[in-house]
């Protein structure tokens, strides 16, 4: 039987802690600012005490000098495995943004419910239309998992932040331009040939007033298409999302 002292115990409730209170900052849904703090505090010292038993069998004797490379490191990986798990809405937020341009809605700015900062309409609607099937799948659950079994792999205490953990996640994080421009391809492409047509229709005739019709005639375009592939959406973001929780668990893989 092991026996714990006020000090062991005060560490390992710090350890859930700090871990959770990264992932609470970044993850997607967790991390959003409609949330309040108070609701987040709770939850975290909720999973922290229903984490307990499972971590302090992993329990090391720590100095109090090392406190603040203990509580660093936890915080890396719970803000790591936030980080990547946002990824995907991040990207679904650029490609609001880039076809906001396309289709002439850029000035057109709203509130957005998730960070509760002025956003384009079309950036919301594609942040709104990714969090309904995020919460669909249970992805939050499956985070939270992802959090539990981490303490099984990567115990308190024992994980550091080597070269291949930052490089990775850089490289996830630069990833998400190109995510967002494969989210946003078929408008985009659209109406880049429409402009293509159009430029050379206002060659053919100079007569026919393109400034005035060009906004109208890409906004209906972009917004039909935009319709269309709403279809393929749900199938597109669950395989996103999967994908987004295997890299987020690989990544604690490379910091033990």
């Amino acid at each position: 039987m092991i026996h714990l002292t006020l000090s062991d115990i005060f560490i390992v409730f710090l350890t859930i802690t700090t871990r959770l209170t990264g992932l609470m900052m970044f993850a997607p849904f967790f991390g959003s600012a409609a949330v309040p703090i108070r609701i987040k505090t709770g939850m975290t010292i909720l999973l922290t005490f229903l984490l307990y038993p499972l971590v302090s069998t992993h329990l090391k004797a720590v100095d109090l000098s090392q406190w603040p490379l203990l509580v660093f490191s936890e915080l890396m990986v719970g803000v790591g495995v936030g980080i990547v798990s946002n990824l995907v809405f991040d990207a679904v937020q650029m490609a609001g943004q880039i076809l906001s341009v396309q289709i002439g809605y850029s000035l057109v700015n709203i509130l957005d419910p998730q960070t509760q900062v002025e956003s384009t309409v079309v950036a919301t609607f594609h942040q709104t239309i990714a969090m309904l099937v995020f919460l669909r799948l249970g992805i939050p659950l499956y985070l939270l998992r992802v959090m539990a079994r981490s303490f099984d792999y990567l115990p308190p205490q024992t994980n550091h932040i080597s070269g291949a953990f930052v490089q990775t996640l850089v490289h996830m994080v630069a990833s998400v331009f190109l995510l967002g421009v494969q989210l946003a391809a078929p408008v985009l492409a659209a109406t880049l040939l429409l402009d293509i047509a159009m430029g050379l229709m206002g060659k053919a005739a100079a007569q026919l007033p393109l400034m005035l019709l060009g906004p109208a005639v890409k906004s209906v375009i972009g917004l039909s298409i935009l319709g269309v592939s709403l279809k393929f959406w749900p199938d597109l973001f669950s395989r996103l999302f999967l994908s987004s929780m295997a890299s987020a668990e690989n990544l604690l893989h490379l910091a033990n």
